[in-house]
C-alpha cells in the first residue's frame, strides 16, 4: 500500500487555493511544453560533488505525523526555529560524529500555521514570523555554529499565491515580472498543482530561479530540496515535465556563489536519471516513507515498498548522486511505529543501497536501541564507502537475499524476511560465484561467526534481516550460457523470439504470459545436485516467472524489475540437475513473465 501523502498535500493545497483572487487572464490557446535547457548552462556539473550519500536530519517526519503532542498548533505546526534548533543541537551532541551533518528544514518554512505563505516584493518565499522570527539566516548561522550544515526546501515552479496578477518584479533582472517567467495560459505544475510552470524560453525565467538561489547562498545554506518534481510526484505530460527547473537550479547554484546540494523529490521517472544525474545531486525514488497516522511510519506503509522499488535504480547511484529512499524513522521506538526487527531492516536496506541516511525522528528522545542502529559505524561503512549499491541476487520472494561485491574481494550479504511469520533465509555461496568454504561476520553485532561451507542460512523473525560480510575461501567458478533464442529451446503458447540490442546475443525471448513457455534443452551439469543458475533477463517491473528442471515440480519467483524494457539484471535461481543433460523451464503461468537473454550454469 502506498503513503496517503500525495492526496493529503494535493487536499490541503486546493482547500488553500481553492479562494485564490489572484487575476488569471482570459483563456489562451494552450501549446505544448517544450522541454528547454537554459542557454549557456555549464558544461560540468557544478552543485555540491556528493561524494557520499548525505546524512543528517529532516523535520517532515515529525511536520506530518498524528503523534500526540507533536503539532499541538495544528497540522505541519512543529517546524518552528526553536524546534529546529533544539533538533540540530542533539544532532551535534548526539550524531555527527558519525557523519551526520545536515539539518534540513522541509516545506512550511514560508508559511503560518493555517498555511498562509509570504512572500517577498520579488515573489520569494519569505519566512513566516511566527515560525522564524529571526529569519532564515539567523538560524542557518546557527546551524553552522554547531558545525553542521543547513538544509531549506521549495515546490518547483512559481506558486500560485506569488503571481501577484504578473505584475511583481524580479529581482536582480530589470524590466522582468511574473508574468514574463510563466507561459501566458498559466498552465500549472508540480506534484500538487499548486504552481504556475515557468517557460524557459523566456531569459526571465532563469533570472527568477537565480534570485531564489541568491537569496539561500546569501542566508548561508548548503542544500535545497526541490519538491514536487516531474515527470514524477504521480505526474506526467509536458505540464509536468520540470527538467529544465532542474537545470535552471543547477545553473542557478553555480552562480550563486555557494556549493549547495540540490536533491530532487518524489517518486522521480526512471525514464529520466540521466537529467536527474546530470543536474542533480541525489532523488527520491518513491513515496514519502510517512504513514501520515499516530505514528512516524509503518512497515506497510510504505517502508516494504523500497524493497520493489530499490533494485531497479540500483546500477544509478554513484559518486555525485545517490538514490533517495527517504527518511530513515528507527530511533524512536513507539513514535516510529516499528518492531524492534523492522528498524533493523530498514536501517539495513538503506545502509547497502546506498541511500542517504538522513533521520526524521525527535534526536531529542532517541531510545537506546534507537542511536545503536543509527550509530553503528560498520553498517554507516558499507553506505559511505567504496562498495556499490547491493541488489537482490536470488528471484525475490518474501524471503529475499542482496549483495554487492566489496573492493577486498568480499561480499556484503544482507538477508531479510519480508513475510508476516518468522522463516529461514538462505544465502548460497554459488550465488556470489563460488562454492566451499566462507568466512562470516555478523556486521550489526560486530562479531565474527566462523566458516560456513556453501551457505549461511539464518532463522528470521516477521520482517526482520541480517548483515554480514562474506569472505570467500573456496573455489570460484565459471558457468556455461544457454542463450534463450538458441533453435535447440522449445518455446511454447505465446512465447517468441525478438531483436534484443542489451542481450548477449542480440535476441531473448518474450511473450511470456498467460501460458508462455520457455524450456532450455540440452543444458548440461557435470554432477547431479543443486545449482543456482543465472538468468539475465529484462523486466520493466517486478514479474513473476516458475521454474523447473526435468518436469519436476515448479517453485514461484519474482524478479525485481530493471531499470526499463532494454536493460539486462541477473538473479539466480534454485534448481536440481541430474548430471548430464537436463531441461530447464521457465513458465510465464496465469501471469506476465519477465523477457529472458539467458541462463548460465555453475560449471562444479
Amino acid at each position: 500500500m502506498r503513503s496517503p501523502s500525495y492526496s493529503l498535500r494535493a487536499l490541503l493545497v486546493l482547500a488553500l487555493t481553492a479562494g485564490l483572487t489572484t487575476a488569471v487572464p482570459a483563456a489562451v490557446a494552450a501549446t505544448p511544453t517544450p522541454t528547454p535547457t537554459p542557454a549557456t548552462a555549464p558544461a560540468a556539473k557544478t552543485a555540491a560533488p556528493a561524494q557520499k550519500p548525505y546524512m543528517g536530519w529532516t523535520s517532515w517526519s515529525m511536520q506530518s505525523s498524528k503523534y500526540p503532542g507533536l503539532n499541538p498548533d495544528g497540522d505541519y505546526s512543529y517546524l518552528t526555529e526553536k524546534n529546529v534548533l533544539k533538533q540540530a543541537g542533539a544532532l551535534a551532541s548526539k550524531l555527527k560524529k558519525y557523519g551526520y551533518e545536515y539539518v534540513n528544514i522541509d516545506a512550511g518554512w514560508w508559511r503560518d500555521m493555517a498555511w498562509k505563505p509570504e512572500f517577498d516584493a520579488y515573489a520569494r518565499q519569505a519566512p513566516d514570523p511566527g515560525r522564524f522570527p529571526r529569519g532564515m539566516k539567523p538560524v542557518a548561522d546557527d546551524i553552522h555554529a554547531k558545525g553542521l550544515k543547513a538544509g531549506i526546501y521549495l515546490p518547483v515552479g512559481l506558486e500560485k499565491e506569488a503571481y501577484g496578477g504578473g505584475t511583481v518584479p524580479i529581482w536582480n533582472a530589470e524590466g522582468c515580472t511574473t508574468a514574463d517567467i510563466v507561459y501566458g495560459d498559466l498552465r500549472t505544475t508540480n506534484g500538487w498543482d499548486s504552481a504556475y510552470k515557468l517557460d524557459f524560453s523566456r531569459p526571465c525565467a532563469q533570472k527568477y530561479i537565480d534570485s531564489q538561489a541568491q537569496m539561500f547562498a546569501d542566508w548561508g545554506y548548503d542544500f535545497l530540496k526541490l519538491d514536487g518534481v516531474g515527470p514524477g510526484s504521480f505526474k506526467s505530460g509536458d505540464n509536468y515535465n520540470n527538467v529544465a527547473d532542474v537545470a535552471a537550479w543547477q545553473q542557478a547554484i553555480a552562480r550563486a556563489g555557494r556549493p549547495i546540494h540540490l536533491e530532487l523529490s518524489w517518486s522521480l521517472d526512471i525514464g529520466h536519471v540521466a537529467d536527474w544525474k546530470k543536474y542533480s545531486n541525489g532523488w527520491r525514488i518513491d513515496t514519502d516513507v510517512e504513514c501520515y497516522c499516530n505514528t512516524l511510519v509503518s512497515w506497510e506503509n510504505s517502508v516494504d515498498d523500497r524493497f520493489d522499488d530499490a533494485p531497479k535504480w540500483s546500477r544509478f547511484a554513484a559518486p555525485g548522486g545517490w538514490n533517495d529512499l527517504d527518511a530513515i524513522d528507527v530511533g524512536n521506538g513507539e513514535m516510529d511505529g516499528l518492531t524492534k526487527a523492522e528498524r533493523q531492516s530498514y536501517m539495513t536496506l538503506w545502509a547497502i543501497a546506498k541511500s542517504p541516511l538522513y533521520t526524521g525522528d525527535d534526536l531529542t528522545r532517541l531510545d537506546d536501541y534507537g542511536v545503536s542502529l543509527l550509530t553503528n559505524k560498520d553498517v554507516i561503512a558499507i553506505n559511505q564507502g567504496s562498495t556499490p549499491p547491493a541488489r537482490p541476487v536470488t528471484a525475490t520472494g518474501d524471503q529475499q537475499v542482496w549483495s554487492a561485491k566489496n573492493a577486498d574481494g568480499s561480499y556484503t550479504v544482507a538477508l531479510f524476511n519480508l513475510a508476516d511469520a518468522s522463516a529461514a533465509v538462505t544465502a548460497d555461496w554459488q550465488s556470489l560465484g563460488f562454492t566451499g568454504r566462507a568466512t562470516v561476520r555478523d556486521v550489526w553485532n560486530r562479531q565474527d561467526l566462523g566458516t560456513f561451507q556453501d551457505k549461511v542460512t539464518q532463522a528470521l523473525p516477521a520482517h526482520g534481516s541480517r548483515l554480514f560480510t562474506v569472505t570467500p575461501r573456496g573455489t570460484a567458478f565459471k558457468r556455461t550460457a544457454y542463450e534463450a533464442e538458441s533453435p535447440a529451446n522449445t518455446l511454447s503458447g505465446n512465447a517468441s523470439a525478438a531483436d534484443c540490442g542489451a542481450c548477449s546475443g542480440a535476441r531473448k525471448v518474450g511473450n511470456l504470459y498467460q501460458g508462455g513457455k520457455l524450456q532450455f534443452n540440452d543444458v548440461v551439469a557435470t554432477k547431479a545436485g543443486h545449482y543456482m543458475i543465472e538468468v539475465s533477463y529484462i523486466s520493466g517491473d517486478a514479474r513473476p516467472a516458475k521454474i523447473s528442471s526435468n518436469g519436476n515440480g515448479a517453485i514461484g519467483l519474482k524478479f525485481p524489475a530493471t531499470a526499463d524494457w532494454g536493460t539486462v539484471e541477473t538473479v539466480t535461481v534454485p534448481v536440481t540437475l541430474k548430471a548430464g543433460e537436463n531441461t530447464i523451464t521457465i513458465d510465464s503461468g496465469e501471469d506476465y513473465a519477465p523477457d529472458i537473454d539467458r541462463i548460465a550454469v555453475p560449471q562444479l
